[in-house]
């Protein structure tokens, strides 16, 4: 494979066509995405666990993943293409965040009611995705929905990374740019006052490009779960809570991790296992026996 990786960048020998033609048109697309939604779920975890300082916030909790899916599954149903199904899905994950901003200032604007505004859309919008399988087809889009819910990177090719990528890679470097003053998020808008720093603005940025980070990566390839919450606790027992050393971490294991797990999903079995159950197997049982081994994090 990596003769074959070479040939294709014009830097190693002569490889078979079939062999070259496997690697780059096949593999190579399916690991940079698996690396690309690896760290970008992370990234996006760590932000939204500083921002509301809940150590168990994920890239669901503005209902984002949701909203994503919800706009997948809807150009699923009405026959849209592969660009359709990606394009509508970040419409409606930026739907979501804009609408649990919406709810979120219309009761205190608070952290709390914030995620509460959140939990709510979010169950709106998983209503609204049970809506859509009950209309669809049975024969044809039920199958074609359903599949697509439990996340694959079956699919991945370089057309989707196209329209996808940019806005995972920009999210990501918006962030990791910001990282030092991430740590200031759990601050109240006084105390960051002290320090300089807008955090109005900085929290609006951090929420943005953490919502753009999922919902990209929801209308790759489907609802990823557990990811933005097991990696950056990882994270967090290696490095310790500082965003600064914690964001480039978290984008490397997150990375590793998705391709880690794309791999048992080719290979544990005949079929491929969708990466939603292999990440849930994982996660569940490695998330309880770090809760029993560390009482709480700081964030």
């Amino acid at each position: 494979m990596l003769r074959a990786v070479l040939a294709g960048a014009g830097a190693g020998g002569a490889v078979p066509a079939q062999i070259r033609n496997v690697v780059w048109s096949m593999r190579m697309p399916r690991l940079i995405l698996a690396s690309l939604v690896g760290a970008g779920l992370s990234v996006s975890g760590c932000a939204f666990q500083g921002l509301f300082s809940n150590p168990l916030a994920t890239p669901d909790t503005l209902g984002v993943a949701s909203g994503a899916s919800f706009g997948a599954v809807l150009a699923l149903l009405l026959g849209c293409g592969l660009t359709g199904v990606q394009l509508s899905a970040l419409l409606f994950g930026v739907a979501a965040l804009l609408l649990t901003g919406i709810s979120g200032k219309c009761l205190t604007g608070s952290k709390t009611t914030t995620i509460l505004a959140g939990i709510m859309v979010g169950s709106l919008f998983s209503s609204l995705v049970s809506l859509v399988k009950f209309t669809a087809d049975t024969e044809s889009q039920l199958p074609a929905i359903t599949c697509w819910l439990m996340g694959s990177f079956e699919s991945a090719g370089y057309a989707s990374l196209t329209i996808g990528a940019p806005a995972i890679l920009i999210g990501c470097a918006v962030l990791l740019c910001l990282r030092w003053r991430m740590n200031l998020l759990p601050l109240s808008e006084d105390e960051a006052v002290s320090s300089g720093v807008n955090i109005r603005a900085l929290r609006l940025i951090v929420e943005f490009c953490a919502t753009l980070i999922t919902a990209s990566c929801v209308s790759m390839c489907g609802q990823v779960g557990w990811v933005g919450l097991i990696v950056p606790h990882i994270c967090r027992l290696l490095v310790g809570s500082n965003q600064k050393v914690l964001l480039p971490v978290s984008v490397s294991v997150g990375a590793a991790f998705m391709m880690i797990v794309d791999t048992l999903a080719r290979t544990a079995s005949p079929k491929e296992i969708p990466i939603s159950i292999l990440t849930a197997v994982i996660g569940a049982p490695f998330f309880i026996l770090l809760l029993r081994k560390n009482r709480g994090w700081a964030l």
